[in-house]
């Protein structure tokens, strides 16, 4: 059962507090990523992606173009710099293209 402020809070301290009381925190940054994915891949690499999933701190990237994939692969510290920085947290510390 939920506890009772006594004080007043902003909505986003009692949405921080939620997510860290019922431990949501790994799936809202599945969520987070895979958003921040496609803000900062745009359309071109977008329309060959099949499947972004987080498993830890690994991202896991679903490619349907294998010259694309090799292409990322030269990008993968830059990629990984881009997501946290969006995030402004260090989520992700390894990019596996498949």
């Amino acid at each position: 059962m939920a506890k009772r402020l006594q004080s007043e809070s902003s909505i986003s301290d009692v949405l921080k507090e939620f997510i860290q009381e019922n431990k949501l925190q790994s799936g809202m940054d599945v969520i987070d990523v895979q958003a921040a994915w496609k803000s900062l891949m745009g359309n071109g690499v977008n329309s060959y992606t099949r499947e972004v999933t987080l498993k830890g701190k690994t991202l896991y990237v679903s490619l349907t173009s294998s010259v694309l994939r090799e292409e990322l692969q030269f990008g993968k510290q830059k990629i990984i710099t881009m997501i946290n920085e969006e995030l402004r947290k260090e989520v992700v510390t390894d990019v596996i293209l498949r």
